[in-house]
């Protein structure tokens, strides 16, 4: 067992250097002198103890390193992710700047438009619930999307960002090689953009039985965290910083926390996690209602039009 753990630290420090050394091709080199020191460790230290804790000190030394290694706002970044999001909160009244509401003509071919909005806390009505594949059904993308009055709202989509001529790995995802960013926008771009222009990618929306009180909590927490990410910086990680563990720390703000479950890391399977713990709304069985919360064809049917929320949403259980 020991020396498993000593296997396990050492490929994973081997890796962070890896990817995150900032020589490019040349990392391997720092790779390859780890591995020659742990080796050398192994070979010529006394005692099986001492070599453990020869080589645990190597990842320690490795591992400090690598949380040194700090994030930054001042990156060429790709234009879908260019401004992050900030709000004023005045009491009841609400200003988000930087919502993003691009109009698409492809995936990669768009007008950018970033916008600022107001909104009324008192009109609030509830939440809902996007969940995109696009392979694997184990791996999803959810995004919340808040409801105010009876027509307009405001989604949130916890993602990488990316450089310019970046693209996602997901081993990379591991490291500190990607900043975190909570893209607010308007459904017509965050929803549309999957349902409509990525090839191959299945979009679901489920209404959820967050109350306006739960989903006013749940609002200005992350606003308290697009506040905080708009100010300083932090890494993305796949494993404890994502799109799902970001949401589920939100929504402990407004309700009880549902426990964890291994659906939370392969988030493919978390609507069906949410519907165990009954945070979906409509009363069907769970394969029913995910039939009917399947909205591709309808999503393109619709367009660009101005109601391309309710139009989503027409005749769908739990609305």
């Amino acid at each position: 067992m020991l020396w498993l753990i000593v296997a396990a630290l050492t490929v994973w420090a081997a890796a962070a250097l890896f990817y995150d050394l900032p020589f490019g091709k040349a990392n391997l080199i720092g790779v390859f002198i780890y591995i020659a020191v742990v080796a050398a460790i192994i070979a010529v230290a006394p005692g099986r103890q001492f070599k453990a804790l020869a080589c645990s000190a190597s990842f320690a030394a490795v591992l400090l390193w690598w949380l040194m290694i700090d994030p930054s706002s001042d990156r060429f970044w790709q234009e879908d992710v260019a401004k992050t999001a900030w709000a004023e909160v005045s009491g009841d009244r609400v200003t988000v700047h930087n919502v993003r509401n691009f109009d698409y003509q492809t995936e990669h071919d768009y007008t950018p438009r970033w916008e600022t909005r107001s909104y009324d806390l008192r009109d609030l009505r509830g939440g809902d619930l996007f969940i995109t594949h696009w392979g694997s059904p184990w791996i999803a993308h959810p995004i919340v999307s808040f409801q105010f009055g009876d027509k307009e709202h405001l989604a949130f989509s916890v993602e990488t960002r990316k450089e310019v001529g970046e693209e996602y790995l997901a081993i990379r995802g591991f490291f500190r090689q990607y900043e975190l960013i909570y893209v607010a926008g308007d459904e017509r771009d965050l929803v549309r953009l999957r349902s409509n222009h990525r090839t191959g990618e299945e979009v679901y929306l489920y209404r959820t039985r967050t109350t306006p009180a739960a989903a006013r909590a749940i609002f200005l927490d992350y606003l308290r965290s697009v506040n905080e990410l708009h100010a300083t910086p932090v890494f993305y990680n796949a494993l404890t910083s994502n799109c799902t563990t970001n949401i589920r720390i939100h929504v402990q703000s407004g309700s009880a926390l549902a426990p964890w479950d291994w659906r939370l890391l392969l988030n493919g399977k978390s609507d069906e996690y949410a519907y165990e713990h009954g945070r979906l709304a409509g009363d069907l069985p769970f394969e029913q209602l995910k039939e009917k919360a399947h909205i591709n064809d309808v999503a393109r049917s619709v367009g660009t039009a101005e109601d391309f929320s309710a139009l989503i949403r027409l005749g769908r259980p739990g609305f």
